[in-house]
C-alpha cells in the first residue's frame, strides 16, 4: 500500500527537523570545544551524527514506500550559549519539542490507519525516551554542581566516553 500524500509531507517535514536537529547539535558542539570542553564537544558531536542517521532513516523510508523524498534547507542555529548548563537545557528543550514532533508522526499514522509508518515510529519513539533521558540527566548533573569547576571538569571526562 503507498503511503498517503499527507504523511509524505509529514515526513518529510520531520526530515528537516532531523538535520535542523544536527546542525544545532553540531553548533552546540564547537562551542564546546571553543570553551575547552572536549569531552562535552565530543558528546554533541556524536549527538550531531546520531541525528543524520535520523533523517536518514526517515528518507530510506519514504523510498521503501515510493515516495518523494523532498531535501530541505536548513537555517542557521544559535551558535553561542553562556555555558554548558545553557547547552544542555537547549538540548533537552529541543530533545521534548522533537518528542512531541515525532507523537504528532504518530497520531497521523493512526488517524490514516498506516500501520506500517506505525510501527516504522515505534523506533522514534523509544530513540525519544532515551534522548530525553540523556540530556535530562547531564541537565541534572550541571545544576546540581551549580558551576562547580571541578564538578563541571568530572562531566566533561565522562561525557568524553560516549
Amino acid at each position: 500500500m503507498k503511503i498517503s500524500d499527507s504523511m509524505t509531507a509529514a515526513i518529510n517535514d520531520q526530515i528537516k527537523a532531523e538535520f535542523d536537529s544536527a546542525y544545532i547539535y553540531l553548533a552546540m558542539s564547537a562551542y564546546l570545544k571553543d570553551a575547552g570542553l572536549d569531552g562535552m564537544s565530543h558528546w554533541m558531536h556524536k549527538q550531531y551524527k546520531e541525528e543524520v542517521e535520523h533523517a536518514e532513516k526517515f528518507i530510506s523510508y519514504l523510498y521503501e514506500r515510493g515516495a518523494r523524498v523532498i531535501i530541505p534547507d536548513i537555517a542557521k542555529p544559535k551558535d553561542t550559549y553562556e555555558n554548558a548548563l545553557e547547552v544542555f537545557r537547549t538540548a533537552y528543550a529541543h530533545e521534548q519539542y522533537v518528542t512531541s514532533r515525532i507523537y504528532k508522526l504518530v497520531d497521523l499514522a493512526v488517524s490514516e490507519k498506516d500501520y506500517a509508518t506505525q510501527s516504522m515510529l515505534k523506533w522514534y519513539v523509544d530513540e525519544q525516551m532515551e534522548e530525553e533521558d540523556n540530556t535530562g540527566g547531564i541537565v541534572s548533573k550541571l545544576e546540581f554542581l551549580g558551576g562547580d569547576k571541578h564538578g563541571v571538569y568530572t562531566v566533561d571526562r565522562e561525557l568524553a566516553s560516549r
